[in-house]
């Protein structure tokens, strides 16, 4: 998702649909934004909270497992290398495979739960770390993309595009 210049017209529209969408959940494109720039000015990465939570003034997100630092370094280095296959796993033939695949292991059964402070501005919503396609295909989640790797320049982008 972060990669939007080389989406298609359709994958465009449809990102832009979905952070539009969960945006509103959250109660409005402002309160998204703002959960966003306060995770990225966050000190450490709020993924690596002990608490499993990422609290701040206008709501929280929380899941259900810790998350160590090494498995948040190694998201990165693959969204880096893989910013062309949306495929997340790398073939089996690969030296990070078996790191990948334990990886996809322990996040597959985390649900990250976003809400609004104020439960009157939106019901707030839930989303897995990734989406498994098959036994050998998994993306990362959209959602999970935006919120916490995306770059605040791209994720307005993606929110204010116009067919």
């Amino acid at each position: 998702m972060c990669d939007f210049n080389n989406l298609t017209d359709e994958e465009k529209l449809q990102a832009h649909q979905l952070l539009l969408t969960t945006a509103n959940k959250y109660g409005g494109v402002n309160f998204f934004l703002q959960l966003i720039e306060s995770i990225r000015n966050a000190e450490t990465h709020p993924l690596c909270s002990r608490h499993r939570d990422f609290l701040f003034e206008y709501g929280d997100v929380r899941w259900t497992k810790v998350i160590f630092n090494d498995k948040i370094q190694l998201i990165q280095k693959i969204r880096q290398e893989n910013h062309t296959d949306k495929n997340f796993l790398p073939s089996k033939a690969s030296k990070d495979y078996k790191r990948v695949l334990n990886l996809l292991r322990t996040l597959d059964p985390i649900v990250f739960s976003v809400r609004p402070a104020l439960r009157d501005k939106g019901e707030g919503f839930d989303f897995p770390a990734f989406d498994k396609i098959d036994e050998n295909t998994t993306h990362l989640n959209p959602l999970f993309d935006a919120l916490f790797f995306c770059s605040m320049d791209m994720v307005k982008r993606i929110l204010n595009y116009k067919n």
